[in-house]
């Protein structure tokens, strides 16, 4: 009994009262205001059945009017009727619901899409002082919760892991980490469509991805201008065409998505029937990324710079957060040396530079991942922008935090441009000991010191002779250890 009732006081540090989500009369015996009060919402439809019973475990442990279904309602509608009455009782002098308004939490559980959807919709509303966000890894990569410690593996769904998890969620820290807008920007085509076309449905990420309206400040007459934001990694290529066949798959066959293991390894035989281990074979260099695009960047309030492209380079990714597709870094740490020699500044999630990298194919960050492992480092940017050559391909495809989309590109057009610029900041909840890192943590500065020591060869995008010295970068070329890769075909 004692134990049930010191996990009961356990839990009213973050349960909200059902009146301040309902106009009805309050309750005499409210208690204190909780000191974590949290929202939280789940992706039902995420890890196979993992969702729904994570769902169920959340409603029993706090109000259920705190815990909402993200398959049921948007949570643009749900967070804007939350703070409408939040407001509402501040303005009756309700102490109560202003104590729950400054010290607001929000926990989400879903794949990478899923949280960005989250993250979007905060920024959208601009409120005064944004929810922290904690993740939950329901999805395949969990890139976004194992950047600030949640893990990437799919958690139990039982009362201990939830009640755990809750705890988790009132030690963790703050940090902020840098949003980026992204817009694209076509002539209207004489024929044929130029909309993204998604797997099956519109993706989560997508639904703030879209063709500006006439009164938007961004539209142009003649143009067709969409866009959109992201917060982990926007990627082009052919790692986002691999990602795009899987989404399709799973959108056709949910049935054979039931758990991460599965989902990985349907994830590394699509990667084998798309050509991804056999690029120079199955790829037409032709959609190899400079032969696609001019990329150019720019270094915070600089000039605009063309950057070099291997030729070889079929993949390129513009990196946030230190993970990417399933938890590995990319970028790595580069030594103090080469911070200097290519003018790097260490990566940060909040300094206002996205890294970019580039992979020639799916052997370039696959086999034994090595100690120190990176793509072809390219660049360090504030902005980037993308130049389509014209009539180079009837289209690629493109991915943002998880979610991928076939990109048509007009036939005709000379003048079709991505480009990506950084928005604002976000605000996101981390465990004390995770891989993000902050320029304003003087522990950060000693954590890039040292590592990737001299006799570590980079892989200089100028030169392309050092074929295999480094595997990088991400599950999106990892073969699980349980598949037997002589069974792929």
């Amino acid at each position: 009994m004692a134990e049930s009732n010191s996990e009961s006081d356990f839990l009213k540090k973050f349960y909200i009262p059902t009146y301040i989500f309902i106009d009805e009369t309050k309750i005499s015996d409210v208690p204190d205001a909780p000191k974590f009060p949290v929202l939280v919402f789940i992706n039902s439809k995420s890890g196979g059945q993992l969702g729904g019973d994570l769902l169920k475990t959340y409603k029993t442990v706090l109000n259920e009017h705190q815990v909402f279904d993200l398959g049921e309602e948007a949570p643009d509608k749900v967070l804007r009727r939350v703070y409408i009455r939040l407001e509402k009782l501040k303005q009756e002098n309700d102490e109560f619901a202003t104590k729950i308004h400054e010290s607001l939490r929000i926990i989400v559980a879903g794949g990478d899409g899923t949280a960005g959807w989250l993250l979007g919709v905060i920024c959208d509303l601009k409120l005064q002082h944004p929810p922290p966000i904690a993740t939950v890894p329901l999805g395949t990569g969990n890139n976004l919760p194992f950047s600030f410690g949640w893990g990437k593996k799919n958690p139990g769904t039982d009362r201990n892991s939830v009640v755990s998890f809750l705890e988790q969620v009132m030690n963790a820290k703050e940090m902020k980490i840098d949003n980026w807008h992204i817009l694209m920007r076509m002539r209207a085509p004489k024929e044929g469509p130029c909309d993204p076309i998604p797997p099956l449905e519109l993706p989560h990420s997508l639904h703030a991805f879209g063709r500006v309206s006439s009164t938007d400040e961004l539209n142009m007459e003649g143009y067709h201008t969409f866009r959109g934001g992201f917060w982990n990694y926007f990627s082009m290529g052919m790692d986002a065409q691999v990602s795009y066949a899987f989404h399709s798959e799973r959108k056709l066959h949910p049935e054979k998505f039931k758990n991460q293991l599965v989902n990985q390894s349907t994830y590394a035989k699509l990667g084998c029937t798309q050509g991804w281990f056999a690029a120079s074979i199955f790829h037409p260099s032709s959609r190899n990324v400079a032969q696609l695009a001019k990329v150019k960047i720019m270094k915070r309030q600089g000039q605009w710079r063309d950057l070099h492209i291997p030729h070889s380079i079929r993949s390129i990714v513009c990196l946030n957060l230190p993970s990417f597709s399933g938890g590995l870094n990319p970028w790595g740490t580069p030594s103090g040396r080469k911070l200097r020699d290519r003018d790097f500044t260490p990566p940060y999630v909040d300094d206002g530079l996205l890294e970019v990298v580039g992979f020639r194919d799916a052997w370039h960050g696959l086999v034994l991942l090595a100690p120190n492992g990176h793509g072809t480092r390219l660049a360090q940017a504030h902005r980037i922008r993308f130049e389509f050559h014209k009539g180079a391909a009837d289209y690629t495809y493109m991915r943002i935090d998880g979610e991928p989309w076939k990109q048509p590109l007009p036939k005709d057009d000379d003048t079709v441009v991505v480009e990506i610029s950084h928005l604002g900041q976000v605000n996101m909840l981390a465990t004390h000991n995770c891989r993000s890192k902050s320029v304003h943590d003087p522990s950060s500065t000693s954590h890039h010191k040292g590592e990737e020591n001299g006799n570590d060869e980079e892989e200089d995008s100028r030169n392309e002779a050092d074929g295999f010295g480094k595997f990088g970068a991400a599950d999106t070329f990892k073969i699980p250890d349980e598949v037997d890769i002589s069974q792929l075909s």
